[in-house]
């Protein structure tokens, strides 16, 4: 029996992620977990220049899940090549570099410098805003998508793993564009465009009026999309939204995902990522699976 998936070409020992956002460079989750378990890290959103992220309120609770609008704080891509970096590729699990964007140049200046790395993968955050088109998210624009995806695949020879945006129309379409553009593997979904209202104040609860809406509130909207983009699509998938125990993980990879990321769930069970490796490999054994592959993508 093994928990080893291949996604382009690179080994994760599971199929288990800590998602980009919820789990900082790893070391901040170290002492209280052993991360050396979990398959692979997603790092936190980079953008090519440090960003204080948003003001006012970042997270907010809903039931069944958390709004939030950090805003990509992050220290920006040098830092994070010269501090954090090394200390997440001397881990046992694959690293992605998450990596965000205002402007196209941005985009590509970010790339390549992480193509000068050792990493083995990019994920491509397209859910950040076009501040010189007026702010609507590349990934919510068929052009705009195309652009982006492209002009990075240009400038690096990483594998890149495209985050699409939940908040379109037919998400196999944009799953199509980023393909035709460069994708060598896709990550869905990333959060949900909520809106959150303090009735005393009449007002929104958050600065930007909107935030991400994610947890077990999205899952089953994440699983239908999911399903929709690996019939749309021969790329490697890994699925997200709302992954908070082992079958739920199971429910993405019935659906068409080689590998999950969890993330909410690292709120509200710190061990939450190592009951989920335990658990599918639990289930494997009594379900008599060698591999997950066996059931990956059978809906």
């Amino acid at each position: 029996m093994s928990l080893e998936v291949d996604i382009c070409g690179v080994k994760f020992k599971n199929p288990v992620i800590g998602a980009s956002g919820t789990f900082g460079f790893a070391r901040e989750f170290e002492e209280y977990i052993d991360i050396n378990r979990l398959g692979g890290v997603s790092s936190k959103g980079l953008t090519l220049r440090k960003n204080p992220g948003n003001p006012g309120i970042r997270i907010h609770e809903t039931p069944s899940g958390i709004m939030n609008s950090i805003g990509l704080q992050n220290p920006g891509i040098d830092y994070f090549i010269e501090n954090d970096l090394p200390f997440m590729l001397a881990k046992d699990f694959v690293t992605l570099a998450n990596l965000g964007g205002h402007s196209i140049e941005d985009y590509v200046k970010g790339a390549r410098l992480l193509d000068k790395t050792d990493l083995k993968m990019i994920e491509l955050n397209i859910s950040c805003p076009n501040v010189k088109e007026g702010g609507m998210a590349f990934g919510t624009d068929p052009k705009k998508m195309a652009e982006v995806v492209s002009k990075v695949r240009e400038v690096t020879k990483k594998i890149l793993i495209v985050k699409l945006s939940p908040n379109v129309g037919k998400i196999g379409d944009f799953a199509k564009i980023a393909a035709d553009n460069g994708a060598d593997g896709l990550s869905l979904i990333n959060t949900v465009n909520a809106l959150a209202i303090n009735i005393r104040q009449r007002k929104p609860i958050f600065a930007n009026k909107t935030a991400g809406l994610s947890g077990p509130a999205i899952k089953p909207i994440a699983l239908r999309m999911v399903n929709e983009v690996s019939k749309a699509v021969d790329l490697p998938i890994i699925g997200m939204g709302g992954i908070m125990n082992y079958e739920d993980a199971i429910e993405f990879i019935m659906a068409g995902a080689t590998a999950i990321q969890v993330g909410t769930a690292n709120f509200t069970n710190i061990d939450s990522m190592i009951e989920i490796i335990d658990g599918i490999e639990k289930f494997m054994q009594e379900e008599g699976i060698k591999d997950l592959s066996e059931i990956t993508n059978i809906i």
